[in-house]
């Protein structure tokens, strides 16, 4: 079956949400279901820098006094399911980069393993995701030509009309938004299944 995921790895909730993805995929492909991955790109700031700066000063202008506590019941949550999220490390960046990387690996095979690798790199080891050595060292862990021409394609995404991520669309019309537990994938990888 196919899975269309639309995320961006800046996005905390999205990287919760694939996470669980990835598990409950594991999980249906280990009782012998075949699952195909492709991921559809998304900004949630597309107009940040790709120098980057502290994502916790972007939290600072975003959420105001608020800002420590959200971010920190966030991380406590992400713990929960065995995410080390760093939010003071991390670097907020354009993501543009990190979306075409994401396009030549999901082309090569190899797509769950960039995406797994880039939220790694932006949420628990701060580093910056518009960054070419960045890129370059996670398309070689990932097993990717970084050189490939494949550039991400908005198109597809705007066409749908998302607006917020991550959002999951299984082929047979299932459509999960947010962050769910791996159990709610397992139960529509199951029900795709079982409705074919």
């Amino acid at each position: 079956m196919k899975v269309r995921i639309v995320l961006d790895v800046a996005c905390a909730w999205s990287f919760l949400g694939f996470t669980h993805y990835l598990r409950a995929a594991e999980r249906f492909r280990a009782e012998g279901g075949v699952v195909e991955t492709e991921f559809l790109p998304f900004q949630v700031a597309p107009d940040a820098s790709a120098d980057g700066e502290p994502l916790r000063e972007v939290h600072r202008r975003v959420f105001g006094p608020s800002a420590e506590e959200r971010t920190a019941e966030f991380a406590a949550i992400a713990a929960r399911s065995g995410l080390d999220v760093r939010f003071d490390r991390a670097v907020f960046a354009n993501t543009r980069p990190a979306h075409d990387l994401i396009a030549r690996a999901t082309a090569q095979g190899a797509g769950e393993r960039a995406v797994a690798l880039l939220f790694d790199a932006y949420f628990t080891e701060g580093r910056n995701v518009a960054d070419p050595a960045v890129l370059r060292d996670v398309a070689a862990r990932s097993g990717v030509d970084a050189a490939a021409d494949v550039v991400a394609d908005f198109r597809a995404t705007a066409e749908l009309g998302v607006r917020s991520v991550p959002l999951f669309l299984f082929e047979d019309g299932t459509t999960i938004s947010g962050a769910q537990s791996p159990d709610a994938f397992l139960t529509a990888f199951r029900g795709v299944l079982v409705g074919r």
